[in-house]
């Protein structure tokens, strides 16, 4: 299968096909046409050619290059130069971002939606050829989970970041719950960067974590689609509480502990404060926590998430609210991969790379995962073997999705991983929130 590029991989590259970079070191061939190390153009201003050029380079290496040469490959001073762009732009949008496909009455737009990746470098470079590059007449909405698990999380990462640089209008990246200093400290990208840069490694993380805390949280795709990583969210409401007559410059006390658990607004969820590494599990500042961790539900009703220990559970009662209440016709979320739904009684398997959940009168309710094969390790001998997908959504409406599902890239070139997967908490769940503070604290 295609790897997503359309430069003549150099002949070399295949022999390492299936090695193990990381304990067996090679010398690297002269990579013509692939120019390595990348550079900066000189205008500064990054175009289509420079984004095919890095994905190609990225799968080469991939392939040809130990982790700790990876500074031959792309430099430090590259590496800050694309992540500083990127963040100018992304800490620029709203929380919940208004994409319209259709304001263009003069070209006949689609929206690509994409889920889960996970550092599947091969499957993301196959899922964007076989989608159609962004351009005009394509956007792509990501829904998270760029990084973790896999072993090029950095290179996955990056290749977006480029693509969000030169397309910032066409491309849009979403928050996922592993865009976290948490759950990358746990999952493998913290030890990948640290691998890769070397006695740089700790600014390049600190990089990536900044720019983690400008993704926004959701989408509404052409007023009709919802999506974000994990999907819907409580109200935080606080209620004024009496004060004392008589006083003047007398403050206004707030009891912010709500009586019961209530959908939240899009307006809210335009003020929440998302440049936090870690959302909270509990406060006033709830709403980004609950974007990226909540779960859907067989069962009636808005409910805490005790499974994953943050988020919500929501039932097909509250798919049909938000929906209704919104005008919306669908919800695409992600989050849940062949291992968590394994789990989950009542639920479709990940098996084709989505599942259908709530079917209710306004709409459906559709959880996307975009990394096949997954997770990359698997500490049994029997793999899940899932297929990933990516949805289209086509004018007028964009609100009937094409499912187009697609099988791993095979062979994955031999890495290690950069976590214990087989002692690794599963699924994300049981969550350690003790440890989640203390990292976030570390990263202030």
């Amino acid at each position: 299968m295609s790897s997503g590029t359309d430069q003549d991989t150099p002949p070399s590259a295949s022999t390492a096909e299936g090695g193990d970079l990381s304990s067996n070191p090679i010398t690297i061939p002269l990579p013509i046409p692939l120019p390595i190390p990348l550079t900066w153009p000189p205008d500064g201003r990054l175009d289509l050619d420079w984004i095919r050029n890095l994905m190609s380079v990225f799968d080469w290496s991939s392939k040809n290059v130990p982790p700790s040469d990876f500074p031959s490959v792309l430099p430090v001073q590259i590496f800050d130069a694309l992540v500083l762009a990127a963040s100018k732009i992304l800490h620029k949008e709203p929380n919940c971002l208004r994409i319209d496909p259709d304001a263009d009455e003069s070209s006949a737009a689609e929206v690509v939606v994409v889920g889960d990746v996970h550092g599947q470098l091969h499957d993301l470079l196959f899922l964007l050829e076989d989608a159609g590059f962004p351009s005009e007449n394509r956007f792509f909405v990501f829904n998270g989970d760029y990084v973790d698990r896999g072993a090029w999380g950095l290179e996955t990462f990056l290749i977006l970041l480029a693509w969000k640089v030169v397309m910032p209008h066409r491309v849009y990246l979403l928050r996922g719950n592993h865009e976290s200093k948490y759950c990358t400290s746990v999952y493998g990208f913290e030890k990948e960067v640290l691998m890769k840069y070397g006695d740089k490694g700790k600014h390049a993380y600190r990089k990536c974590l900044g720019c983690f805390e400008g993704l926004p949280l959701a989408s509404i795709i052409a007023g009709r689609v919802y999506t974000a990583h994990g999907g819907l969210f409580r109200s935080i409401f606080m209620t004024p509480l009496k004060r004392s007559k008589g006083k003047k410059n007398r403050r206004i006390s707030f009891d912010s502990e709500p009586k019961r658990l209530t959908l939240g607004s899009l307006e809210e969820l335009s003020k929440a404060r998302r440049s936090i590494l870690d959302p909270p599990w509990e406060g006033t500042n709830l709403i980004p926590g609950d974007v990226l961790w909540s779960d859907p539900s067989m069962n009636p009703g808005l409910s805490p998430n005790k499974e994953r220990g943050i988020g919500l559970l929501w039932g097909p009662d509250c798919t049909e609210d938000f929906l209704k209440k919104f005008n919306l016709k669908l919800i695409i979320r992600s989050h849940e991969g062949p291992d968590a739904r394994e789990k989950r009684p009542g639920f479709g398997g990940m098996d084709e790379g989505y599942t259908i959940d709530h079917v209710v009168e306004s709409g459906k309710l559709i959880t996307l995962f975009s990394a096949p094969d997954y997770p990359q390790f698997q500490a049994t001998e029997e793999r899940y073997k899932n297929k990933g997908a990516y949805i289209v959504l086509k004018p007028p409406n964009f609100d009937c999705p094409i499912f187009q599902s697609f099988e791993a890239i095979a062979p994955r070139p031999q890495v290690h991983a950069y976590y214990d997967y087989e002692d690794c908490i599963d699924s994300d769940e049981e969550l350690d929130l003790t440890s989640m503070v203390t990292t976030s604290e570390e990263a202030s």
